[in-house]
């Protein structure tokens, strides 16, 4: 059976080029506005999203938002004409998994879904306890740190990243180790990428300071913990 993808764009004839291109791998249920798209989210379920940011009645980012509140597994990426880097750090932030800018190759954004789709169907083999983090705990099945009764959740990279971390637990990680194994790619903009989600970490444990993410210059980083 086919991958079911929610793919949400409102400029007609690039919806259809990259429709009619999917379409040959997965199934495309396309939308051109923001609302219709997540009333039509919500009666899922879909294994990946696939969303401009400029939209109708609801933009892009707040359609991710919104997705992310009801599914925290579901990848999503979003494909913008939005070039700033503030965009791509917003899109992240709000739990995406990456963000690639038109014009696009198709050959790329394939790269890309089955990168992500492969890597969740590998999630609960992967992902499997939970283990202590210094004073945290991390369930990486269900992408959450607790600590003191407090939980925190995790984006799906977010929880990839910081097992690669505790796999590799004060051993120095190579950035393009890091990249590959996360987006299959250790090209600029994806370290660019990996940068956002770092420092998301680093801001979550800063109130263990038996924990911390080591920048380790021209190399990549290490987790220190005990």
């Amino acid at each position: 059976m086919k991958k079911k993808i929610l793919y949400v764009e409102d400029d007609s004839t690039l919806a259809f080029l990259t429709s009619d291109n999917l379409e040959q791998h997965y199934d495309v249920i396309h939308f051109t506005n923001g609302k219709e798209a997540f009333d039509a989210f919500k009666k899922g379920p879909y294994d990946l999203c696939i969303l401009d940011v400029m939209l109708p009645e609801m933009d892009g980012f707040e359609l991710a938002a919104a997705i992310r509140e009801l599914d925290v597994e579901v990848p999503i990426i979003f494909l913008s004409a939005k070039t700033l880097k503030e965009d791509r750090i917003k899109g992240l932030k709000l739990g995406a998994d990456d963000y690639l800018v038109k014009p696009y190759s198709i050959e790329e954004l394939i790269l890309k879904i089955e990168v992500f789709l492969q890597r969740s169907q590998k999630r609960t083999t992967t992902l499997s306890r939970v283990c202590p983090v210094g004073s945290f705990s991390f369930d990486p099945d269900n992408y959450a740190l607790e600590r003191n009764g407090e939980t925190i959740q995790l984006t799906e990279r977010e929880s990839a990243l910081l097992k690669l971390f505790i796999d590799n637990k004060n051993i120095v990680l190579k950035r393009e180790k890091i990249l590959t194994a996360l987006w299959g790619t250790d090209d600029y903009f994806m370290g660019r990428s990996m940068d956002v989600f770092i420092s998301r970490l680093r801001k979550i444990f800063r109130d263990d300071e038996s924990i911390r993410i080591e920048n380790i210059p021209r190399v990549g980083f290490k987790l220190i913990a005990p």
